[in-house]
């Protein structure tokens, strides 16, 4: 019998965790976070086609260097990939190739580095990290482990979100209505706060959120 939503695999926003002994596996999660600030802001700060064209180049090769299964990371980077398309055929139109190149390139590398944390870090590595962050939060009254707790469940309805959607569209196109907004979005909307009302009852049986 199925114990509520929390038992399924834990799931960042682009992938779920697989497992290996690359070095990104064995690396801390911290400093991983840390090295995924700093690649961010790297990212944000450098500018120009070249910096975006290596910053892609080194994206790519953390992710040879992972191990992990091409298809595990593709999977959360289609959407990303359309998105980069459309953002970068409109910077090509508006302010020219390099800027195109740049904005659509880095939006691609961050994606799959940020699919490279979650596919090469267990989730109570991650949710231990932003415990640990929220420390200072107890000062004004927060339980730091309910903090971590949040963000993973923030985090775990992400990809719940971008595949019921899905479903629901599919389902909408099948009977002819994918043109009609109210055959996507109201099951799409009954269907999240089913997710959701189990969720709080599986939190609620674990005795999670009472005093």
């Amino acid at each position: 019998m199925s114990r509520g939503p929390l038992r399924s695999p834990w799931a960042g926003p682009l992938g779920l965790y697989h497992p290996g002994s690359s070095l990104l596996h064995r690396a801390p999660a911290g400093l991983k976070l840390t090295v995924l600030a700093g690649f961010a802001v790297a990212v944000t700060v450098v500018n120009g086609p070249r910096s975006a064209v290596v910053a892609l180049g080194v994206a790519v090769l953390l992710q040879v260097a992972s191990g992990v299964p091409w298809h595990r990371t593709t999977r959360g980077l289609v959407p990303t990939l359309a998105v980069a398309a459309s953002i970068g055929a409109y910077q090509w139109w508006a302010r020219g190739w390099e800027i195109a190149v740049e904005v659509s390139f880095d939006l691609v590398a961050l994606v799959l580095v940020s699919t490279l944390l979650t596919a090469t870090t267990r989730a109570d590595a991650l949710l231990d990290v932003l415990a640990r962050l929220g420390r200072p939060l107890r000062h004004v009254g927060l339980s730091p482990d309910l903090f971590g707790l949040t963000v993973g469940l923030f985090l775990r309805t992400v990809p719940v979100l971008v595949r019921t959607t899905s479903e629901t569209r599919d389902a909408a196109r099948a009977r002819g209505l994918e043109r009609n907004p109210r055959a996507v979005l109201v099951p799409a909307a009954v269907r999240m706060v089913a997710h959701a009302r189990a969720t709080g009852d599986a939190l609620a049986a674990r005795g999670l959120g009472e005093d």
